[in-house]
């Protein structure tokens, strides 16, 4: 049986690369007006705030996600299969393996790293009612439900076009790869999976004001050495240190030994 731990606490790194915003932003906008110690002297600064959170198919950054994470609400305990190697991105064409559509395949759309889920386009789909009233007939919505990956999803062979499952491993020129583990053949990443909001591929992307540029990445502004700061202080404005110290002396404590009985 494969070892299951607690919902994790931080944000998967897919979270982060689909939606192209600082880590520091999306910890900032997760993050509730916690409780903290009143402004006064008498009293040591404490800030408790909250650090586990229900992940869903909501962003860690929009309302939807606030309202569900709301102080005071309570949640039955989440557990999640920790995966070591993330195998599945947007675009990969996957299979099926439950439910009324087991067996058939579509693209992936969308990703929850957080809980382990995919959801697939046109695939595993729930019907909700929305509107009806008396007055009203209501509307139909057609909604995609999320599939685990360790079980209830599999990505396709390239080479026949049936699940299997995949492996990180290396080429001989060092470039890391998805392989299928039944055929030993290389699961090409697919393109849709380097889009975000910002742009489709980012070769294709223009920079703004704001941006850091390119050139600015490679260009090496700072130089450890082993000095103090005002060693490379002098050094940069070619000061020398001609001063001798003088000798100094130091000279052991001798331990004594007293008796209780003396005082």
């Amino acid at each position: 049986m494969p070892r299951v731990t607690s919902l994790a606490r931080c944000i998967a790194d897919m979270t982060k690369k689909s939606s192209n915003l600082p880590e520091s932003y999306i910890k900032r906008a997760m993050q509730e007006p916690g409780w903290k110690t009143p402004n006064a002297i008498q009293y040591r600064p404490v800030q408790l705030k909250k650090k586990k959170f229900h992940y869903s198919v909501d962003r860690p950054w929009t309302q939807e996600f606030r309202q569900q994470n709301e102080p005071g609400r309570q949640r039955k305990k989440i557990f999640v299969e920790p995966l070591l190697d993330w195998t599945f991105f947007k675009g990969d064409r996957v299979e099926i393996q439950v439910g009324p559509d087991k067996g058939k395949q579509g693209l992936v759309n969308y990703i929850v790293q957080e809980r382990n889920w995919v959801m697939v386009e046109g695939l595993n789909c729930k019907y909700e009612m929305i509107g009806k009233s008396k007055t009203y007939p209501g509307m139909m919505m057609k909604r995609e439900e999320p599939l685990l990956v360790t079980t209830q999803v599999a990505l396709l062979d390239p080479s026949d076009n049936k699940p299997t499952q995949a492996e990180w491993r290396y080429t001989e020129s060092g470039e890391r790869v998805r392989v299928s583990v039944r055929t030993g053949r290389i699961i090409p990443m697919p393109k849709q999976a380097e889009e975000t909001p910002d742009y489709k591929t980012k070769s294709t992307y223009n920079e703004q004001d704001k941006d850091t540029r390119e050139k600015d990445l490679t260009q090496i502004t700072y130089e450890p050495s082993h000095g103090t700061f005002e060693m490379d202080l002098m050094k940069k404005m070619g000061i020398k240190e001609d001063r001798v110290p003088k000798k100094t002396y130091w000279y052991p404590i001798q331990h004594c030994s007293y008796d209780f009985k003396d005082f």
